[in-house]
């Protein structure tokens, strides 16, 4: 089973820049996206075979994420309550027979970290979100989570040490919400491997190299025999991110359904 997570950095933007054929091209049986920047009825995503489902912010333009999966969720949870109070549309999670699958878009501290206070207390908030659900069953969880953990998931770690997504508060908050619970699993599989998943716009980043790796897989530690392998698809452009994969075994793909994938459900 193919699992892919992506910001795509405004889902109507993205719709001009080949997505349907990339997301054709990928054949994911679950394909989650963050920051889609909509609302709903603003575009029409033609995925046939996929059930569709989004979270949408208060906010116009702004933050978003989507959930297209070729297999029909026992239930749908939109958001993190009673944990956090979020009206930016920032979650959805997706229960199947043997897991939950939450997609995530994780606040960004912002410029001279105006909002770390309130990202620090979203990422306790999700820590106890996931691991309670853990209790259930077993969880992956994806997106952009909004930090580098260490040194070596971005280019430049001394010159980034207090910036968004880099604080010291921010990799610990990481550091924490997998101990003992969840696996990094690009970090599993790949330990030393230098690869990004996010490129700054600004003085050329992506074509020299210079980015962060801040989009992630992560799963609960008894799931490992069923994760076969995680990926980086550095070559797919359209955003600033880019995609990131997770693979699995079948025995996890839940039960196919006779019911046909519908319209999109908010």
């Amino acid at each position: 089973m193919k699992l892919i997570s992506w910001n795509v950095n405004g889902l109507r933007a993205v719709l001009k820049k080949g997505f349907l054929a990339t997301f054709t091209a990928l054949d994911a049986d679950i394909f989650c996206i963050q920051e889609t920047k909509m609302h709903e009825g603003q575009a029409e995503v033609n995925t046939p075979g996929y059930y569709q489902y989004f979270n949408y912010a208060e906010r116009k333009g702004y933050s978003g994420t989507a959930v297209f999966t070729k297999y029909k969720p026992l239930a749908v949870t939109y958001g993190i309550a009673p944990y956090f109070d979020d009206d930016e549309g920032r979650v959805i999670t997706l229960e199947f027979p043997k897991f939950f699958l939450v997609t995530c878009y994780t606040p960004n501290s912002g410029g001279e970290l105006k909002r770390l206070d309130y990202r620090t207390g979203w990422d306790e908030a999700f820590r106890a979100y996931v691991s309670h659900l853990d209790e259930t069953k077993p969880v992956i969880f994806c997106g952009d989570l909004n930090v580098a953990h260490e040194e070596i998931d971005l280019k430049n770690p001394t010159n980034n040490h207090h910036n968004a997504g880099f604080t010291d508060q921010e990799r610990a908050g990481f550091s924490v919400l997998l101990k003992d619970r969840f696996l990094d699993s690009f970090r599993h599989f790949h330990p030393t491997k230098v690869m990004y998943s996010w490129w700054s716009y600004r003085f050329a980043a992506r074509s020299r190299n210079a980015g962060w790796r801040i989009d992630y897989f992560c799963y609960s530690q008894r799931l490992q025999p069923e994760i076969t392998d995680a990926q980086i698809l550095t070559t797919i452009l359209g955003s600033d991110h880019c995609p990131v994969e997770l693979d699995t075994t079948d025995a996890l793909k839940p039960v196919e359904t006779e019911e046909k994938a519908g319209a999109p459900q908010a």
